[in-house]
Parts: structure tokens; sequence; C-alpha cells
């Protein structure tokens, strides 16, 4: 049988991450969030002419381009270091109960397939309020507060939740454009700054290229 490592824990000074992991680790508040105004024109044409779901081709362009950066892979946990070998999307859904459930939806490069998750996926949990999720893979979370306009959105500021965050709510159309002001929050023992900032960058480049 094929040697599957998915979740590893691994020591913080065998990585790049070794002087951040100590400095933050034991904060109070070690999350940091960055809010970037996205062009998501392409995706508003492609949703429209394709009838695919506007968040669904966000949620796969956050996943793809996350999948560039290295970091994405290792996440802190319960004071420890672990490096993971998949990555999935966590999404939030209304359920008919009135509440709201979570799956996570593996990140592939093949839109079509994570289409085919996607839709499947998030049907299940509304109908049955039953969450799905995927212990062994690092968790991209995501929330659309779409229900008004937002310029950024800023999310519980503690080590309870450590997985990156993606959070957005409507998206703004103008004559020509459309953009959509997205937040992203991060733990700083998993990345820095500059490290976000390369992660927005290549968002908007997959959402160009979709």
């Amino acid at each position: 049988m094929p040697n599957i490592m998915m979740k590893q824990e691994i020591n913080p000074k065998d990585t790049n991450r070794a002087l951040a992991f100590e400095l933050w680790m034991k904060s109070p508040m070690p999350m940091v969030t960055l809010t970037k105004t996205i062009d998501v024109t392409r995706l508003y044409k492609v949703s429209r002419r394709r009838g695919l779901k506007f968040n669904m081709l966000l949620c796969w362009s956050i996943g793809n381009a996350a999948l560039r950066i290295e970091e994405f892979y290792m996440l802190p946990q319960n004071g420890k270091l672990y490096k993971f070998d998949r990555m999935a999307i966590n999404v939030i859904v209304d359920n008919v109960m009135g509440g709201l459930s979570f799956c996570d939806i593996a990140v592939t490069d093949n839109l079509e397939l994570f289409n085919v998750n996607y839709l499947h996926l998030t049907k299940t949990i509304s109908q049955t309020c039953q969450d799905i999720l995927d212990d062994e893979a690092v968790i991209v979370g995501t929330s659309a507060v779409t229900g008004t306009e937002l310029d950024s959105i800023v999310n519980q500021y503690t080590d309870q939740f450590c997985n990156p965050m993606v959070m957005w709510g409507r998206y703004r159309k103008k004559l020509l454009k459309v953009t959509l002001p997205i937040s992203f929050q991060f733990h700083h023992a998993q990345m820095d700054g500059g490290h976000a900032a390369r992660f927005l960058e290549e968002l908007q480049k997959t959402i160009n290229t979709i």
C-alpha cells in the first residue's frame, strides 16, 4: 500500500517558521487580518455565462491560490506544528433547520470536479444538518456574509481557531467592473504578512485566468 502522510507533527526548528512559532504561539492574539479589494469581474462573467455559482468559483480560486504558498501546508495546533499533504476549503451553508452546517471540500485544480463536489456536499449538509469535515487535510476556512456590502470582516482573535480564513460580503457591480473586498485572516506562526500578501496577489491572478 502507498505511504500516505496526510497530517504529521513536525519540529518548528526544522522549518522556516522557527522564529515565528517561538514568538507567536503563546501570544493571546496571534491572528492577523489583511483586507484587499479584488476585481472579480471575470468570476461574475463566468458565473453568468456558464451557470456556475459565484461562491463556488471564488472558493475554487482561493484553494488554487493557496496551493502555491508553501506556508499554507503548515498549521499550528495545540502548541504544536503540523504539516499536511493536502488541502480543503471549508464552506458554511444554511441548513433546513434554520442553523448552519459545515463541509470541507477537497482542493483540486480541476474546476469541474470541484464544482461537482461543491454542489453535492453543500446540498447534503443543507438537508441532513450533519457536518462533513476532513481532519486530515489542512483547512482554509471561508465565510460569505452576502446580506450586505462589507468593507472588512474581522473574525475571532483567539488561538482556539488557527486555520486561515477568507471572508467576504456582497460583491459591488459598477458599469464595467465587479469588485469584492476580501478579508484574509491567518495565524502569525503559520505565515508572515509577506506570505499573506503573496496569497492575495495569487488569488487575483487565479481569478483573472479562470
